[in-house]
């Protein structure tokens, strides 16, 4: 079922023998949680690295993981009792020494295949010596003992938890995969997801002794539920999604666990699926008492989302300052650029928010909701509309370039509705903010997020469906398709713009044995899709064998479907992103942005750019930012450490002044957030170095297997 090897490094092994490597019961000083802390304020007391010392870093150790895959790992590091629990690429869970960066043990869920999915941390659950390391790869939930990797039995079926069971719909025709870790309350392991088209994305606290659920709150909500009116007719049994994949925040002194959640699916077309309503519990902030899964209050941030634009991260927990009192609340930050700052117990935002008029849909049938809330303060941290003077001006030919593509597609401004013909989205749906979200800094009550200040476009293609038998093979071929395959290649039958290859004329160019072997591994940017079945990765490939120029069953070469048949409209959709001839973005830089926002008064204290084209700024241009993700994390000693960059960049920055002050250059981009704890006194600076989606077209695709440690030399 599965492989492991265990390797007894001895430091590592007297840490879990004797207890003796937690510094205390603080959180600030630890690296026990995913983002830091259960607030997820990302926020290290730690300060003998700081922003005099910082500079004379060096490498303490590197662990090379020996896999590799096209998603890297966005691995955020915890250290518990000088052992360090790291997520390799290729989805395995890692225990490593935290001082010597020795194996401990590695635990591989996929015998030896490549996977290239990507998790973000594990979590950590202990009841005296009974320790375990829970990690969830694939459509699985394991607990695995601390000690040793190996499952532990009695936890689900051979230590695992089939996470597709348990959602009201049927498993076999379900796509459900978690890349952030669960959060720990008690026993309970509160656990969100990724899914795909068709699956509900309601949110699950499972028992972390048995793997029993034990509470599950619909963030579609079913009927006689709060919110259910919101949806269009059987949209509850139809539409999916809603789901919180970037995790989550937990009070533990009010009980209640806060989270983000994403838009309902299809992403961008409800007609039939989601139908008109705002589409509750989609793109909202959520407080849910932690003990019986009921809501305490919601916030949606977009109505009715056709945009993408859901929540990437948890909800910061922070403490601010307004009209002379400190408040408790909670900041959430978004790929628009928006900061919401809401009241934690009532979820009342701090600062005005307004209701503006946006553009109604040209689409039959779509219902875009009228308007959408804008906060005044804080100040967006991101562009958000552009006019023809915002195009690129690095050269008068990229600009030439950006204008025709401008003037040819379909913009007004945010919240442009999807269209039939092509349409710009600015910030793109990649940010704004994203998956790595927000540091706090307590001591000083400033909010640290890193930016994406780029566009991409979006064309919708409509077509007529039959409505067959989902247990005929090419409707079930045809329905995975939809799932885990068409936000990327669109319309198998032909080709549309996208950045990824057309999947026209794929049974000439390829053999069913070879696709089945590129959706089980996958290739290039392609993730591996492992997780299917045999049987469903047939599906599919039988489906790109039997179908036409429109996406559409062939259904005179489908013998056994001699019948009359129901049509409905099913759409889909084509990205790429708004670049100029020489895949640069095509609007004015800066392209990456690292900002310093003032929690009590709204006000953005230090914007700079982040990331570089080493290229660019040898033609004199001047520093561009790039494409970024990971997060920052932010320290007592004055820093703000932060890698995701794609110029395979290290960096550390001045918090008060936003000024460089070490960069250190990695094998691979670090895709990932930092960590950063001590051990005898010692402190250590923690990434993820291995590529992944960081890379971007204008710079060579880079992986790696690389987890290094820094700290200062002993004099």
């Amino acid at each position: 079922m599965y492989k492991n090897r265990t390797i007894l490094a001895v430091a590592g092994m007297a840490c879990f023998l004797m207890f003796s490597c937690r510094t205390d019961n603080d959180p600030y000083r630890s690296w026990e949680v995913y983002k830091g802390d259960k607030g997820s304020t990302g926020y290290s007391k730690l300060d003998q690295i700081n922003r005099d010392n910082v500079s004379k870093l060096e490498v303490a150790w590197i662990y090379n993981a020996g896999y590799f895959s096209n998603s890297g790992s966005q691995a955020n590091p915890l250290i518990i009792d000088g052992v360090m629990y790291i997520i390799t690429p290729g989805v395995k869970a890692a225990a490593i020494d935290a001082v010597t960066g020795e194996e401990i043990w590695l635990f591989d869920p996929f015998e030896g295949e490549e996977e290239h999915g990507v998790n973000r941390a594990v979590t950590y659950w202990e009841d005296g010596d009974d320790k375990r390391i829970f990690f969830t790869p694939g459509s699985y939930l394991y607990a695995l003992d601390a000690k040793t990797g190996i499952p532990v039995s009695g936890f689900g079926v051979d230590g695992a938890v089939d996470m597709r069971e348990g959602l009201g719909r049927d498993p076999a025709l379900v796509s459900v995969r978690a890349s952030s870790p669960a959060m720990l309350h008690g026993d309970l392991l509160m656990l969100g997801s990724t899914v795909g088209t068709g699956t509900p994305g309601h949110v699950r606290a499972f028992n972390a002794r048995t793997g029993e659920i034990e509470w599950i709150f619909h963030t579609i909500p079913h009927p006689g539920e709060y919110g259910h009116d919101t949806w269009g007719e059987g949209a509850w049994q139809l539409a999916g999604g809603a789901n919180n994949w970037g995790g989550m925040s937990l009070d533990e002194d009010r009980e209640i666990v806060y989270m983000g959640t994403a838009t309902g699916n299809p992403d961008f077309y409800t007609p039939g699926t989601r139908g008109e309503g705002k589409h509750l519990f989609g793109t909202s902030i959520l407080a849910i008492d932690a003990n019986t899964g009921k809501r305490i209050w919601h916030y949606q941030t977009v109505h009715h989302d056709l945009w993408d634009y859901d929540l990437p991260a948890p909800p910061v927990l922070v403490t601010v300052n307004r009209n002379g009192k400190e408040v408790d609340a909670v900041a959430q930050v978004t790929k628009q650029g928006f900061t919401f700052v809401l009241d934690r117990d009532t979820g009342e935002p701090l600062f005005p928010v307004e209701q503006r008029p946006v553009p109604p849909s040209t689409i039959d049938g779509e219902e875009a909701w009228p308007t959408q809330p804008f906060p005044i303060l804080p100040e967006p941290f991101t562009r958000q509309h552009i006019t023809e003077a915002d195009l690129t001006n690095i050269s008068p030919e990229a600009n030439e370039y950006a204008l025709k593509r401008f003037r040819e597609m379909k913009y007004e401004g945010l919240y442009t509705p999807p269209a039939l013909q092509e349409t710009l989205r600015f910030p793109s749906t990649q940010g704004g903010a994203n998956w790595g979200g927000a540091s706090f800094d307590p001591e000083t009550n400033m909010l640290y997020v890193n930016a994406n200040e780029y566009g991409n476009t979006i064309e919708l293609s409509r077509s007529r469906v039959p409505v067959v038998d989902p247990g005929n093979i090419l409707a079930r071929g045809q329905n995975l398709y939809r799932m885990n395959c068409a936000s990327c290649h669109s319309t198998p039958g032909g080709p549309k713009p996208t950045e990824f290859p057309s999947l026209a004329d794929v049974e000439v160019n390829f053999s069913k044995s070879q696709l089945m072997e590129i959706i089980a591994n996958g290739r290039g940017f392609m993730p591996s899709f492992s997780y299917l079945s045999e049987q469903e990765r047939e599906s599919i490939v039988e489906y790109l064998f039997h179908v036409d120029e429109d996406g559409n069953i062939d259904l005179a070469e489908d013998s056994g479907n001699n019948v009359e048949y129901e049509y409905r409209y099913h759409v889909e959709y084509a990205f790429r992103h708004f670049l100029d001839q020489d895949g640069y973005f095509a609007t004015k830089p800066p392209w990456g942005t690292l900002n310093a926002i003032n929690l009590n008064t709204g006000k953005i204290e230090w914007k700079v750019p982040l990331g570089e084209y080493e290229e660019l700024t040898a033609r004199g241009i001047p520093v561009t930012g790039t494409k970024n993700y990971g997060g920052t994390i932010v320290t007592a000693g004055g820093l703000v450490l932060i890698g995701g960059t794609s110029d395979k960049k290290f960096r550390a920055f001045d918090k008060k002044t936003g000024e460089v002050l070490w960069v250190y250059d990695l094998p691979a981009p670090g895709g990932a957030k930092p960590a950063t704890y001590e051990i005898d006194g010692k402190q250590y600076i923690v990434i993820a170095a291995t590529g992944g989606r960081v890379s971007e077209q204008a710079i060579p695709y880079v992986t790696g297997d690389a987890f290094i440690a820094f700290t200062l030399p002993d004099d």
